[in-house]
């Protein structure tokens, strides 16, 4: 039986807590995420405590010049990690070093099993179209679809989007692309700082592969039950 496609985003303070979550969340969910948070406190030790229980999302969204993006992709890879983040706006070239980088890290360290993927970052879901005006961006419907098409040609395997931009990405990325979508909260949750969310379930129907949810799991009193109860909400929607 498969795993329900959620990521669980560990953001919490302390390396013990989240390998707590980690551990009872084994087999409740398909990946779990570490974050800025996370490895700037513990760095690799986090990653690989982590991977003791679930395959790791290094979500640290990389961005500079595709040399140092390159390099910094080819450590995380050695890490074992499953899939990282870029921000797409970093541009081809830096999104194309990403993934050469990963994939290079990633057999210099002799791993099996499926190879590591570079997601994406189209447009943050805690950005608001007041936000995307004040820096004379595009509006989201524009900027988010261009820049999924560019990240896609340049090799990324996936892209994280809002789950409101969902159709607009698949149309631009094709079939083929792994659609990632944080800004999921089961009804009822708080929105907390995020600005264009979804229920697990709107987010599947409109085409998302993996739904990043944190809080609504992660503080839970019972998280492995509160997983439980989004993955049967999915089973029962499809």
């Amino acid at each position: 039986m498969s795993l329900p496609p959620i990521a669980v985003a560990l953001d919490v303070p302390t390396l013990d807590e989240a390998v707590e979550l980690a551990s009872a969340l084994s087999g409740e969910v398909a990946v779990c995420k570490v974050g800025l948070e996370l490895f700037g406190a513990h760095g690799p030790e986090a990653v690989a405590r982590i991977a003791e229980h679930a395959p790791v999302f290094l979500d640290l969204k990389l961005h500079d010049i595709p040399t140092t993006v390159g390099r910094s992709a080819t450590a995380l890879g050695k890490l074992g990690v499953a899939m990282t983040t870029v921000h797409a706006c970093g541009g081809s070239a830096m999104v194309s070093a990403a993934v050469e980088g990963l994939q290079a890290g990633w057999e210099a360290a002799g791993s099996v099993g499926d190879a590591p993927i570079v997601l994406a970052v189209t447009v943050l879901t805690s950005m608001t179209e007041d936000d995307l005006r004040s820096i004379n961006a595009p509006d989201a419907a524009t900027q988010v679809p261009a820049l999924a098409a560019l990240a896609t040609g340049a090799g990324a395997q996936g892209l994280v989007c809002a789950p409101t931009d969902l159709a607009a990405v698949r149309a631009a990325a094709g079939p083929d692309s792994m659609l990632v979508t944080p800004g999921v909260r089961p009804a009822g949750s708080a929105t907390d700082d995020q600005a264009r969310v979804a229920t697990p379930e709107a987010a599947m129907a409109a085409g998302a592969n993996l739904l990043v949810i944190g809080r609504p799991i992660t503080r839970a009193d019972d998280p492995a039950a509160a997983a439980r109860a989004i993955a049967a909400s999915l089973r029962q929607d499809a």
